[in-house]
């Protein structure tokens, strides 16, 4: 099955540590501004979304009960509609309102473009 949005298996366990700490967590893709372009880690629904996103993703997390959702603006999706994201994590510090800030840690997106064909399942 083809994805736009995949995990680390480093960045999969920050997740079920962080959704243990806080509870259900979603991303939101940022585009540019004060973070650069980290993906950024809130509790379900702390980041409201709308019209102007879209939802890439509900991601299975092994050991979380319920889907983390990976979402981004609409504009930016125009952009970034042809690429694979994979979350990564890495140390540093993490961005200002993401939740890996304290760890020592952040997520980082590694990227590679769709294959014609896992473009074509996905439309």
């Amino acid at each position: 099955m083809v994805t736009r949005v995949d995990v680390t298996p480093q960045a999969a366990d920050l997740m079920r540590r962080l959704r243990g700490q806080h509870g259900p967590l979603m991303f939101h893709q940022s585009g540019g501004c004060c973070d650069g372009s980290s993906p950024m880690c809130y509790l379900e629904g702390e980041f409201r979304t709308g019209q102007s996103d879209v939802l890439l993703e509900s991601l299975t997390i092994e050991g979380v009960d319920e889907p983390i959702t990976f979402w981004m603006s609409s504009a930016q999706f125009e952009l970034w509609k042809h690429t694979h994201l994979t979350v990564d994590v890495v140390p540093g510090r993490g961005a200002g309102f993401s939740l890996e800030a304290p760890e020592g840690v952040r997520f980082l997106i590694r990227s590679r473009l769709l294959t014609e064909e896992e473009l074509a399942e996905l439309s």
